[in-house]
């Protein structure tokens, strides 16, 4: 199997954490320890997730991690959510950044646990 740097969902994430950064550094400086914290370690725990479960030797554990990296993709959507409802969001784009990964991420779910 490839490394975690190989995966094309590890480098998605990777690249909705930055975007995620560059997005969260407008927020209102009363958020920092709040929602604008909140969204950074949410979005840090999809690739970290992602990078632990490929670091593993046995499917099924490899599987549990990417299905937190999931679920931590959901927490980092309604946290935007909030963020849009908000006012903070100016742009709709990372609404589909987030579902092109989710729906990579259910695919190499399926892949992986086909295997």
């Amino acid at each position: 199997m490839a490394t975690h740097k190989e995966l094309e969902v590890w480098k998605l994430g990777i690249d909705l954490v930055e975007k995620i950064y560059q997005l969260t550094k407008v927020f209102p400086k009363e958020e920092l320890y709040g929602l604008t914290s909140q969204l950074r370690r949410s979005g840090i725990s999809i690739p970290s997730n992602i990078a632990e479960g490929a670091a593993r030797r046995n499917i099924k554990e490899n599987v549990q991690f990417l299905y937190i990296a999931l679920g931590s993709l959901s927490e980092l959507e309604t946290q935007l959510i909030i963020a849009q409802r908000l006012q903070y969001l100016k742009s709709d784009s990372i609404f589909e950044e987030v579902e092109k990964l989710r729906r990579k991420l259910l695919n190499f779910i399926k892949y992986i646990s086909a295997r």
